[in-house]
């Protein structure tokens, strides 16, 4: 569990960079990570100084600026959504066009065609996405869990801000519901991406070559990633 470091402010600042300070007992060195929102966390060991933070920190400034870079991207303008007969919504990869019927019904996928009750919109396709989503993750998981060696206690798919997943040191996964919108291949990406840091909690060399054994070839699932992010249907309120 992660508590406020005594030493730290809840930010630090660093040069033109803010990091949000966490400590973990299970930490041995500083771990940075540069959200899907654009916000930088730092989770460090208790034994982690201010000063060895910012030694860290400032070797580290060339690939922050990059991943800010990255993310600020996903988080530009996307394309807009009506929500009215023969607009397009993607799942699982494919695009399937909106049939608007009588309202008060529950939207579902029948004959190749996304039906949503008149008056309907945004929250009740995001709950779609999430019903649709954790029966088919739970199947989906489960090879993977068992390739990578890790036992999962539990999948969620909910509003993760900017994160495509996150998990627990307890099994827990937690998936966003716009993950439902890529490719399963792509999933699969995010998926393993989440059980390998049941094993590895930084990204460092060993958390890329546990990916790798797991699923060879990851990097082209993740630029691929990262280019199809910002055209996946997102709207503010669904985050």
């Amino acid at each position: 569990m992660l508590m406020p470091v005594s030493d730290f402010p809840g930010v630090l600042r660093v040069g033109d960079l803010d990091i949000a300070v966490s400590v973990s007992p299970r930490r041995r060195t500083v771990r940075l990570t540069v959200e899907r929102d654009a916000s930088v966390t730092a989770v460090v060991s208790p034994q982690v100084s201010r000063a060895e933070l910012v030694k860290v920190v400032e070797a580290k400034r060339s690939w922050l600026y990059g991943k800010l870079a990255e993310r600020r991207e996903l988080g530009e303008a996307r394309p807009a959504r009506q929500y009215v007969d023969g607009e397009g919504f993607p799942y699982l990869g494919r695009s399937y066009r909106l049939r608007i019927v009588e309202p008060g019904r529950e939207v579902r996928l029948i004959r190749g065609r996304l039906e949503l009750g008149r008056g309907g919109g945004a929250r009740e396709l995001v709950r779609w996405y999430q019903r649709a989503g954790e029966p088919w993750l739970r199947r989906r998981v489960r090879p993977w869990a068992e390739r990578t060696g890790v036992e999962v206690i539990g999948l969620r798919v909910l509003p993760l801000g900017y994160r495509w997943g996150s998990c627990s040191p307890d099994g827990k996964v937690n998936i966003h519901w716009a993950t439902m919108q890529l490719p399963p291949t792509l999933i699969d990406y995010v998926l393993v991406h989440e059980l390998a840091h049941l094993v590895r909690h930084d990204h460092g060399a060993e958390f890329w070559r546990l990916v790798e054994r797991v699923l060879p070839g990851y990097e082209g699932c993740r630029e691929r990633l990262h280019r199809l992010g910002p055209d996946l249907w997102l709207p503010p309120e669904g985050r």
